[in-house]
């Protein structure tokens, strides 16, 4: 093994045991490299004040070299802000506005015992859950997710890792969230000692989250894991954060988990990406908390070697633009702007469904927040629904399973959400004449 990662590993022994172990034989033999290319670089930056030949880019008069038609198109910037490599770590003046960001979203966080790293820029969320996996997961690994979930976690956590995928209900009989269900899933994995959890607030695909009481429960639950020995890596899934309309938690649960038990791992994975409707920047985050700051860094230096043997560093161009904006005072009055457009298709929805318009015919699952809800078809196949309002409707949908279908309002106007549902009503009933 390389001194380097036995470095790192023998710090985590030392000073979060537990950690080490959560570790998988990849996050064990990772480590960022001091000596290469990339710390000579950074030297050269810091001392080369004569001519500095070492990273691989191109200058020309002292700048970045860089062609006139992409730059006539970004002339808002300077081009050492746009083409130069970013840090694997990301922009830190990004990391900074981003951490400043978590904390006034997430007031709790001022409060707890623990520390938590400076937030470590991914190419948005997949990868961070991607590092994640690679990290903590290893063949037969248990990762534990709720019936309605994120198709790319069995890609990323059991196509990738070959960890297992354990299901449980999300709703429980109340239609609340199911803690016992997660609970019992968490202590069936005892012999195997280890679990990692994904917690995603608000749920894709149904919008779901719950409320502080239900909160309680899940903080609770994974609690009663750690305290029967099982090493829990409780990653909460933020991706849809702040898109709560209704009366549901209003923070990250990672700031109840942050300081829960010696042998939980709380990991934030979040980012710019559905947050502040930059889809395509592909500008994520990943957190960690701990009791020891030695730790934290350790832990960070296996992630920066993770994103080095991967992607080397994400994007500089999206990284600052997402800057630019956390900086802007105009930023908050936006950002508010656009939730109150969400918040309204999302009563519309509500309402068109709570009305009666539709009878018994279009049931759905509770939502209250992010981006989606989903219907639940219990007398036609949701697929069957789905291609009959493709063919005959020029309507997209997206079929989860034999009855669910997701509807995403997020991307139709509010005077469009009626006819929207109407459609889907009218097929279910075309669907159903014809079985």
């Amino acid at each position: 093994m390389n001194p380097l990662a036995q470095q790192l590993n023998e710090t985590l022994q030392q000073e979060t045991p537990a950690v080490y172990d959560m570790l998988s034989s990849l996050g064990k033999a990772i480590y960022f490299p001091k000596e290469g290319i990339l710390s000579q670089s950074a030297e050269a930056k810091a001392k080369a004040n004569k001519y500095n030949a070492t990273i691989g880019i191109a200058t020309e008069n002292g700048m970045p070299m860089h062609l006139k038609v992409i730059q006539d198109t970004l002339s808002a910037y300077n081009p050492k802000d746009i083409y130069e490599y970013a840090p694997p770590a990301g922009k830190p003046e990004l990391r900074s506005a981003w951490r400043e960001k978590m904390l006034k979203d997430n007031p709790s966080l001022a409060s707890i015992k623990a520390e938590f790293s400076n937030p470590i820029v991914t190419n948005a969320l997949t990868h961070g859950l991607s590092i994640v996996a690679d990290l903590f997961a290893d063949a037969g690994d248990a990762v534990i997710i709720p019936d309605k979930n994120w198709e790319n976690y069995e890609l990323t956590f059991s196509i990738r890792r070959n960890a297992e995928i354990v299901e449980y209900p999300l709703y429980n009989e109340a239609q609340r969230f199911n803690s016992e269900g997660l609970k019992q899933a968490l202590l069936a994995q005892k012999n195997k000692g280890k679990a990692i959890v994904i917690l995603n607030f608000p749920n894709n695909p149904t919008g779901y989250t719950p409320d502080l009481e239900d909160g309680d429960a899940i903080v609770a639950a994974i609690k009663a894991a750690a305290e029967e020995g099982i090493k829990v890596i409780a990653v909460t899934d933020d991706a849809y954060f702040g898109l709560f309309f209704e009366n549901s938690l209003q923070e990250s649960l990672f700031s109840k988990l942050a300081d829960l038990h010696s042998n939980v791992l709380a990991v934030k994975v979040d980012g710019a990406t559905k947050e502040e409707y930059v889809w395509g920047f592909r500008v994520g985050f990943i957190t960690y908390a701990s009791s020891s700051n030695a730790a934290l860094a350790a832990l960070e230096q296996k992630t920066l070697g993770v994103i080095r043997a991967t992607i080397s560093s994400g994007p500089h161009p999206s990284q600052t633009f997402v800057l630019h904006a956390l900086k802007s005072p105009e930023f908050e009055q936006q950002k508010a702007e656009k939730f109150e457009i969400m918040k309204k298709r999302a009563n519309i929805v509500k309402d068109l469904l709570d009305s009666g318009r539709y009878g018994d015919t279009l049931q759905y699952y509770p939502f209250n927040s992010g981006y989606f809800m989903c219907l639940k078809l219990t007398e036609v196949s949701a697929d069957a629904v789905r291609k009959h309002l493709l063919d005959h409707y020029g309507i997209g949908t997206i079929a989860l399973g034999e009855t669910d279908l997701r509807v995403a309002f997020s991307c139709i106007e509010a005077e469009q959400l009626e006819e929207l549902y109407d459609s889907i009503y009218k097929a279910v009933q075309e669907v159903s004449a014809k079985a």
